[in-house]
């Protein structure tokens, strides 16, 4: 039986068991509980199966804390998700100075949450703290091109860049938002997760471990605001871990929006009265992390090419994105995905599907019988599982670690995972350096520690000449197909589910835009 019959099967069993859960669980959820949700109590409640640790998007790595961190904070520069334009938001005008210096004007009369006014202090504040070892930011990888900021006026800023980084206004449009200076340094880090404060559309008023945050509509957001006015009064997120548990919620009316539905639940959704469904794919790409140095055990087999090439050819991406992502989902071979700029699909080997080819590479390696290995994951733990059937089939004995992303990555960055199904949507920046430079260029999630790849990298990041970008980057992807120090898997597609009520639009950035949301 092929793989692709394997993934219909768990699919349909996984169907049966939702199908059985979910009945249960609707029929026994109060429906009192729909009272904290839905459009009669101007609330909209969305849930999610994980929960950031901290909430400011400098320190930690999830999709959630991006969804949280674009409510919260503004940025100083806007990308229109549907054009791809540019347009002012903290900032009203930038020009650059020189290829390492960007003058930026900003916005005069925006307020904090808490009353205090914006300016240039904050900018200069945000910025110089997150790129110093005293912030200890998690996501120094979209920083590390900034050198300092100075104030020119109290609402004109000068960003000096390390060395030239084109990419740079994507960055500033994206993960890099703006604190207010002297509310943070007064509650310190610890202090301010506990009670962000930011200039954007919604204030959080409550943020409790294990449970959620609670926001209001921000009523004193700026006007000229390209992202335009709050509609919704009241957004709460809520942590459910179980799939089954949220779909049922939101039948109940406890929960209004859900996402990452699996397939086999979002085809059920979709008969369900009340509740509609849209999907789509994203730019979040699932690969496999190889340690090919060989920390993670003496004698390692994935030391040897061979091994790590005969990984790549065992999964079977198309019958996995087809049968278990569904939605649109498409095989990756490529360590970024195809719209950012710089991800040259044409550099790299396709592993196809080849479970032979695996076995022979594996047997010239000295594994004719496979042998046993350990495998770690966070997420979407039946995409590990078919991926552990694809590895067995040709010997690769991989034993799961299923755990929370936290523990994951300590495990990870200390060398310890031979084999990591992860994923990466590049904080929805539309070029390869939110990829490449997160997993190949000397960070803590760099396992690979290869100078020639980073010397690539480093040219593709910082030149001002197109061409030249797009040549070090198909360098670099060509090495990384060639040597397997990863194996691309499938991009991502999201299953949403939402109270119809709701008027939601998703995009392919994995955002959700809850600004944008209302009632219908």
């Amino acid at each position: 039986m092929n793989a692709k019959k394997n993934v219909v099967k768990g699919s349909g069993t996984a169907w049966v068991r939702h199908t059985l859960l979910l009945a249960g669980a609707a029929a026994t959820l109060s429906m009192s509980a729909s009272a904290l949700a839905g459009k009669a109590n101007d609330t909209l409640v969305y849930a999610s199966d994980s929960e950031v640790e901290n909430i400011s998007q400098y320190h930690n790595n999830l999709r959630e804390g991006v969804i949280l961190a674009h409510l919260i904070w503004d940025t100083l520069i806007y990308r229109d998700p549907k054009t791809g334009d540019y347009k002012p938001q903290l900032a009203t005008a930038w020009k650059w100075e020189s290829p390492t210096a960007l003058v930026v004007d900003l916005r005069q009369g925006v307020q904090f949450q808490n009353g205090d006014k914006f300016s240039a202090d904050d900018v200069v504040f945000t910025f110089n703290y997150a790129v110093s070892n005293e912030s200890k930011a998690v996501t120094r990888q979209n920083t590390d091109w900034i050198k300092d900021v100075e104030k020119l006026g109290d609402y004109k800023v000068r960003i000096n860049l390390k060395r030239p980084f084109p990419a740079a206004l994507e960055y500033l449009a994206g993960p890099l938002p703006i604190y207010p200076g002297v509310y943070f340094k007064k509650l310190g880090l610890e202090g301010f997760s506990k009670a962000p404060i930011g200039t954007g559309p919604y204030k959080a008023t409550s943020v409790t471990p294990g449970q959620g945050v609670m926001l209001v509509k921000n009523p004193n957001y700026f006007k000229e605001s390209p992202q335009g006015q709050p509609k919704i009064g009241n957004i709460k997120f809520v942590v459910i871990p179980d799939p089954e548990t949220r779909s049922a919620q939101l039948m109940t009316g406890a929960v209004d929006w859900i996402w990452r539905v699996p397939a086999d639940q979002a085809e059920s959704l979709k008969t369900t009265p009340k509740i509609t469904v849209q999907s789509g794919e994203t730019m979040r790409v699932g690969f496999l992390t190889i340690d090919a140095t060989g920390t993670s055990a003496p004698n390692s087999p994935f030391k040897d090419l061979r091994v790590r090439q005969a990984v790549n050819y065992a999964i079977n991406r198309k019958g996995i994105a087809d049968n278990l992502v569904r939605g649109g989902s498409q095989p990756v071979y490529t360590a970024c995905f195809r719209t950012q700029f710089g991800c040259d699909a044409k550099a790299v080997i396709n592993y196809d599907y080849n479970p032979a080819k695996a076995k022979e590479l594996l047997a010239a390696a000295g594994y004719p019988n496979g042998f046993d290995t350990e495998i770690y994951a966070y997420r979407e733990r039946e995409f590990a599982e078919a991926i552990i059937g694809d590895l067995h089939k040709v010997g690769i004995r991989a034993r799961l670690h299923y755990m929370k992303f936290a523990a994951l990555l300590t495990e990870y960055r200390s060398g310890k995972t031979p084999l990591t199904f992860q994923t990466w949507a590049s904080f929805s920046i539309n070029d390869a350096s939110a990829f490449t430079g997160v997993y190949f260029k000397g960070s803590a999630d760099d396992i690979t520690k290869d100078p020639q790849l980073r010397q690539w990298l480093e040219t593709a990041d910082n030149s001002v000449d197109p061409a030249v970008r797009k040549t070090n980057y198909s360098k670099s992807l060509e090495s990384i197909s060639k040597q397997a120090f990863m194996a691309p898997m499938f991009s991502y597609s999201t299953f949403y589910a939402y109270n119809s009520q709701l008027k939601f639009q998703g995009y392919p950035d994995e955002l959700p835009r809850f600004y944008e949301a209302s009632w219908k």
